[in-house]
C-alpha cells in the first residue's frame, strides 16, 4: 500500500458545516486546516511536518488573496503537488478571487460542473436566490442554485422583473400616503 502525506486547507471564512473539516453537501467529511491566508500554513504546520507533505489540497480557493504566491512557491520551490478547488466566477459570472490567476502556473485544469436544478443539464453557473449583492456570501442550497446557461439568464430576467414590480408597488403605496 502506498502512503502519501496529504494536508487540506480551507478558508476560515467557511464555517457552514464544521471549522476543522471540509464537508460535502451530502455530509462526507475530511479533516483540514482552516486558514485566513495560505502563506502562513508552513509556519502553522511546522517546517518539519510541512517538508514531509507531498500533496496540499486547497478548498474554497477563491477566498485566498495569496493563492498565486502560495501555489507557485509550494509547487516550484517546495516540490509539492497542489490540488486547488474553488469557484472561478461569482453569482454575476465575474472573476472570483484569484482562481483564474493560477491557471498559467497549473500543470492541468479540470473545470467541474453541477447539474441544473431545473432541467438536469450541465450547470456552469450559480443563481443566487436572494437579493444580497455582496460578492462573498458563504451559504448553501438555501441561497444558491446550480443552473445551466438558459436558466441562469431567465432567472436573472425574473429577478429584475420582480424587483421592478416591487418598486412599482412601493411607489403606488407611497402615493396613497
Amino acid at each position: 500500500m502506498i502512503s502519501i502525506n496529504v494536508a487540506i486547507i480551507k478558508s476560515d471564512k467557511d464555517t457552514r458545516y464544521a471549522l476543522n473539516s471540509i464537508v460535502t453537501h451530502d455530509g462526507e467529511k475530511l479533516p483540514c486546516f482552516p486558514m485566513a491566508d495560505l502563506l502562513s500554513f508552513r509556519q502553522k504546520l511546522g517546517p518539519e511536518a510541512y517538508d514531509k507533505l507531498e500533496v496540499i489540497g486547497i478548498d474554497e480557493a477563491q477566498f485566498f488573496g495569496d493563492l498565486y504566491d502560495f501555489c507557485s512557491k509550494a509547487a516550484d520551490l517546495d516540490g509539492k503537488t497542489i490540488v486547488v478547488a474553488g469557484l472561478d466566477g461569482d453569482y454575476m459570472r465575474r472573476s472570483f478571487g484569484s482562481v483564474l490567476d493560477i491557471i498559467p502556473i497549473a500543470d492541468s485544469v479540470t473545470k467541474l460542473t453541477a447539474r441544473c436544478e431545473l432541467c438536469g443539464k450541465r450547470a456552469s453557473f450559480t443563481l443566487r436566490k436572494t437579493e444580497d449583492t455582496e460578492t462573498e456570501l458563504i451559504a448553501g442550497a438555501d441561497v444558491y442554485m446550480p443552473v445551466c446557461r438558459q436558466h441562469y439568464v431567465s432567472g436573472q430576467v425574473v429577478k429584475v422583473t420582480a424587483r421592478e414590480v416591487i418598486e412599482s408597488q412601493k411607489l403606488q403605496c407611497n402615493s396613497f400616503v
